[in-house]
């Protein structure tokens, strides 16, 4: 019978009280993923009504709902994924005023119901945390239901595949190597994948500014 698994982030806990037969794992807030957001012109921003200072904040809050199946994620993957959208369930149920201008919720408050397809997201992933023997709480998510498929394109899912075994390359390369990285991706269950470019919400460049020659 697997160990259960008990993470705590932030002091914050995800699963059941800690026993005997339970284990904790922290991981520093360095380890988190970046999605490397910049500002840019009014056109470009997300919020054009928030002040550019405020949009930076907010970009730069670490979140990636990530359209790949979380079996491909490591633990510490799967927590963090686990913990953002608990957070992306809290703000799309209007249980908290920060963050609702992230880009990584726009595909969900794009959908006919936003606050069931955030808690269908977390469904997947608890199932894949239990499947590995960890403790995470089911009755933090808000509804279990059947929601209609996000619709998402091939384009942003092969961007995804490529930027987790960058990050698997240099955080969890024993976790990588046993990756079947020569075939096509899997879905996480709640998107529907179509042809199509990488979405026009994702940052696949950090802008830099120019030096001055002198």
């Amino acid at each position: 019978m697997p160990i259960k698994e008990h993470f705590r982030i932030s002091g914050a806990e995800i699963g059941e009280p800690e026993s005997s037969s339970t284990r904790t794992l922290r991981f520093p807030s360095s380890a988190r993923p970046s999605c490397g957001f910049s500002t840019g012109s009014t056109e470009s921003r997300l919020c054009p009504g928030v002040p550019p200072e405020r949009e930076l904040h907010l970009r730069k809050w670490v979140m990636r709902l990530w359209t790949l199946h979380p079996k491909y994620l490591d633990a510490r993957g799967l927590v963090a994924l686990w913990r953002e959208a608990l957070l992306a369930q809290a703000v799309l149920g209007g249980k908290t005023s920060g963050y609702t201008c992230h880009p990584q919720l726009i595909r969900f408050r794009n959908s006919p119901s936003p606050l069931e397809s955030s808690s269908s997201y977390l469904q997947a992933i608890h199932a894949e945390a239990t499947r590995r023997g960890y403790c995470f709480d089911v009755t933090k998510i808000a509804s279990i239901g059947c929601v209609e498929p996000i619709v998402v394109t091939r384009g942003q899912l092969n961007y995804e595949w490529a930027h987790l075994k960058a990050k698997l390359r240099v955080r969890a390369p024993l976790w990588l190597a046993g990756l079947d990285s020569s075939s096509r991706p899997e879905t996480h269950p709640l998107f529907h994948i179509v042809s199509g470019p990488v979405a026009e919400w994702e940052i696949t460049q950090p802008r830099k500014t120019p030096q001055r020659t002198r």
